[in-house]
């Protein structure tokens, strides 16, 4: 079974979800040619994401590179990235049952009214199957321990789902979806309080800067696009930095390369690398809404079609549809606030006490930080940037505590399978933001990891309450539209 899921995983987001959706599709009812170009549309909406984060992080990893030896850095942790991680989380015992099992889970919650949510989400799956990967390796490859986070990952962020479900439907305008992912769901917390503490600083909560507020006050110097040229450009320039200062150290260099090369030639380098980092990032923050687009115009169907096959099915009673949060990466807000951040947390990263974590190849993962976000800051960018910024430092202490562990299973996983996505480097441990530095994923491990069994009975009963209280609601709910 693992391998036969670790194959058909192996085929990336861009192959599975067409195939995925066009069966879905066909399932709930709609004819083979709308299902299938659903399904394609999703897929081609993987494959544009994926050109456009290979844009970010291929391009970046140079200078950010760069920037590291220039600053003497000596971090231990190496940025996997996400592909790492799912290579983790569906190369073990765990994964290769997570899907089936969770729809199973799904489906109980569903008839007991302790859920509203339908989590059709099935690529994010990969995140309740690698923290129940880091457990399972964790407590010596026991099977239990590593379903038991899972499942306990899974219940919890289907019940957060509902929860945030309004607020996200009325932010947003789409009705009957939610988001039922565990990254996305963890910075609801944060911003609860850190959006609440804000509100009480005098003149602060009138402080209302959204994207477009932002447009309006800067001209052209607010759009996204403007943005990302600028920052691109300004990190491109510090990775210069020994360059200027070393200037014949510089064109000795070039010499290997360009044996007849003149001081021009090196100045016109410098000046290319700056132009076109910055063009890189403007493009990054011009197509990634258009992108998204893809996902709206192949989910919306699929969405709607289930929504009406689950109100015949439940009478008419509220469902919601889960959905990926790549449906609304594209927010101008959310563009705003990850090309801010990129700068300042690759600088967080520096000087953070206890830190060992230099994010490189999650970058592109920073997107994902802000779909729960909004609704309760209401696009508010100083509040969005202020609370993701929190969010991500406390993370940077999360991914550094869990890397011994995540090492350990990558390690063991490539061993195991040889996937090159799960391929330490030599002196290095692994490290990854996505997930690993959830705040979700992370108490699940510190609960098994530091107090085992006692952690695990706080795990059950905080996420028996959380069902208990959602079903409370549906109840309630389900009574006052009789």
């Amino acid at each position: 079974m693992e391998q036969v899921f670790s194959y058909i995983i192996s085929f990336g987001a861009s192959v599975m979800m067409p195939i995925i959706f066009t069966i879905i599709g066909l399932c709930i009812g709609m004819n083979f040619g709308k299902a299938l170009k659903s399904g394609l549309f999703v897929g081609v909406g993987f494959v544009g994401l994926g050109i456009v984060t290979a844009l970010l992080t291929d391009n970046f990893q140079t200078p950010l590179k760069s920037i590291e030896d220039i600053f003497n850095l000596n971090l231990s942790v190496f940025d996997m990235g996400w592909p790492a991680a799912a290579s983790v989380a569906y190369n073990t015992a765990v994964g290769a049952l997570i899907i089936p099992v969770c729809l199973g889970i799904n489906f109980l919650m569903l008839i007991t009214k302790t859920t509203r949510t339908v989590n059709i989400d099935l690529w994010n799956y990969w995140h309740f199957a690698f923290i129940g990967a880091v457990v399972y390796f964790l407590t010596g490859e026991n099977l239990a321990w590593g379903y038991f986070a899972a499942i306990i990952c899974y219940i919890f962020t289907l019940v957060m789902a509902d929860m945030t479900a309004d607020k996200f439907q009325n932010f947003y305008s789409l009705p009957g979806i939610s988001i039922p992912q565990p990254f996305c769901q963890s910075f609801v917390p944060f911003t609860l309080c850190i959006n609440w503490v804000l509100d009480k600083i005098p003149g602060f909560n009138k402080l209302d800067i959204d994207a477009d507020g932002l447009k309006k006050k800067f001209g052209v110097l607010g759009e996204p696009i403007v943005l990302g040229v600028i920052v691109g450009a300004i990190i491109a320039a510090v990775a210069h930095v020994s360059d200027f200062s070393n200037f014949d150290a510089f064109m000795a260099k070039l010499h290997e390369t360009q044996p007849a090369a003149t001081t021009t030639d090196g100045v016109m380098k410098i000046a290319k690398d700056i132009l076109f980092l910055g063009v890189t990032m403007g493009a990054v923050m011009e197509l990634i809404p258009r992108i998204t687009k893809l996902f709206i115009d192949g989910l919306m169907p699929i969405s709607d079609k289930t929504k009406e096959l689950v109100d015949k099915k439940f009478h008419g009673k509220k469902v919601h549809i889960g959905m990926s949060p790549a449906l609304v990466i594209g927010h101008s807000t959310s563009l705003v606030c990850t090309l801010l951040l990129i700068p300042t947390y690759i600088v967080v990263s520096v000087v953070l006490p206890g830190n060992q974590f230099l994010p490189l190849a999650s970058l592109a993962g920073l997107f994902y930080l802000f779909p729960m976000m909004l609704p309760y800051t209401k696009g508010n960018v100083i509040k969005t940037f202020i609370i993701g910024l929190v969010a991500l430092i406390v993370g940077l202490w999360f991914i550094t505590d869990m890397a011994p562990d995540f090492t350990s299973a990558a390690n063991r996983v490539y061993e195991l399978t040889k996937d090159k996505a799960s391929h330490v480097p030599d002196g290095f441990m692994a490290g990854s933001m996505d997930f690993a530095s959830s705040l979700i994923g992370y108490c699940i491990y510190a609960a098994v990891k530091y107090i085992k069994w006692i952690g695990a009975g706080i795990l059950v009963v905080i996420t028996a309450a959380m069902m208990y209280l959602n079903h409370r609601e549906i109840v309630k709910d389900e009574q006052k539209t009789k």
